[in-house]
């Protein structure tokens, strides 16, 4: 579906009643007597933006994590790709290599390059020779604006650039679901607004499906779909 050198114009979103890149159907987690998701309903189409909002602590992060099986489902269903990745048969490994995650504080390996960090995931889970991983990296890091930056440690990059690097690497692997948690927290308005202009433009160029949860109210602007995560449950949002 994604191709890393596509410079097609931005492509319409789909309908959504095709198969969604993202399904979530009754979705629930419990923390002991706390139920955190009351059954969550959720369709996300690939090249949609979708962003989910929330006070700090109403379980965003918690639904991005049972989104990939980070955190273990209660009840309810996840489907990537109509696959669903809560069934007990499900080669879970396998999916997720159609998932991309973005996190809040960018976790880049620090003694590692911007290079160094998209090439390893591809590598590793991927089993991409060095020269394919390479050139792969090259690819999205030019995509996402940091070419020049190749040879960067993180420690040499702001904090929008690293965020960047995180993306690229989250890219590098092709996905078919990019989920971020927070990726504007740890950033000023200056470094923030581009980026989240950066994920909504990728969503339309590779094909995949973004899912971001986020209290940050520049995110309404790009989104495809806004929801507010209330009570366990997801609302409409302005």
């Amino acid at each position: 579906m994604n191709e890393l050198t596509t410079e097609a114009e931005a492509a319409p979103v789909p309908a959504i009643d095709a198969v969604p890149a993202i399904e979530l159907c009754d979705l629930r987690k419990s923390f002991g007597t706390n139920e955190v998701l009351k059954g969550i309903h959720l369709r996300v189409a690939e090249r949609q933006v979708v962003c989910i909002i929330g006070a700090s602590g109403s379980g965003k992060s918690t639904l991005l994590r049972c989104v990939n099986r980070l955190e273990e489902p209660t009840g309810g269903q996840v489907l990537i790709d109509g696959i669903d990745i809560t069934h007990p048969d499900c080669d879970l490994d396998l999916v997720r290599r159609d998932i991309g995650m973005v996190f809040q504080q960018f976790n880049l390996f620090p003694h590692l390059t911007a290079l160094g960090n998209v090439t390893m995931a591809q590598r590793k889970v991927l089993k991409r020779s060095e020269e394919e991983a390479t050139s792969v990296a090259r690819a999205v890091l030019e995509r996402v604006g940091l070419s020049e930056k190749a040879d960067a440690y993180p420690s040499q990059l702001s904090g929008g650039q690293q965020q960047r690097v995180a993306i690229a690497r989250a890219l590098a692997n092709d996905p078919k679901v990019v989920l971020a948690d927070e990726p504007t927290a740890a950033l000023d308005h200056a470094h923030g607004e581009p980026l989240l202009d950066l994920m909504a433009r990728l969503a339309r160029e590779t094909g995949a499906a973004f899912l971001i949860a986020s209290h940050d109210p520049m995110v309404l602007d790009r989104a495809d779909e806004v929801h507010r995560l209330r009570d366990g449950r997801l609302e409409a949002a302005p």
